[in-house]
């Protein structure tokens, strides 16, 4: 069932994939939404901590290599639609393992959100901004929380193996 070696029948891999389309989906809704809404640079304040902003990022994960002329775009595109391969190849193969999947299943919707929108766009809508004082965390969005959040339940599920393999 979904183990190394035995693909998962399409009924495993189905809730997954499903997640993945719904973060999509609301990466997607929420990224149109701030950009009929807002212009570059707009901020509305929340919370204390807490803004909604516009701001455009042809980088990646904080804005690395946003000014390289260009080419990022389309090498940040690449390495999203790999790994979106990847992970569809690994979660044919660990359907079964809830953890990994939903990691996965998470990373995966999150990665085709930002890569719909490098090619739609040539960069990534970003509008969630979070502040102590005058420092503020780069603004993110909801594909950039769905990755976050897959990543962190992969280093949960690898402690989990490592503590069980101990015993």
């Amino acid at each position: 069932m979904g183990t190394v070696g035995t693909p998962a029948s399409p009924r495993q891999l189905l809730p997954w994939l499903g997640l993945a389309a719904l973060i999509i989906v609301v990466d997607q809704l929420t990224k149109n939404w701030i950009l009929a809404h807002y212009q570059l640079g707009d901020s509305t304040p929340v919370l204390d901590f807490f803004n909604i902003v516009r701001v455009h990022n042809t980088g990646a994960a904080f804005s690395f290599l946003a000014e390289s002329g260009g080419w990022q775009r389309w090498f940040f595109t690449g390495i999203g639609l790999f790994a979106a391969v990847f992970i569809v190849w690994l979660l044919r193969a660990h359907a079964g393992q809830r953890l990994f999947a939903f990691a996965l299943a998470n990373i995966l919707g999150g990665a085709i959100g930002n890569v719909v929108d490098r090619l739609q766009h040539g960069y990534v809508v970003d509008f969630l901004d979070f502040f102590v004082g005058r420092w503020h965390f780069p603004a993110f969005n909801v594909a950039d929380s769905a990755i976050t959040l897959g990543a962190i339940c992969l280093v949960l599920d690898e402690l989990r193996r490592w503590r069980h393999s101990r015993r």
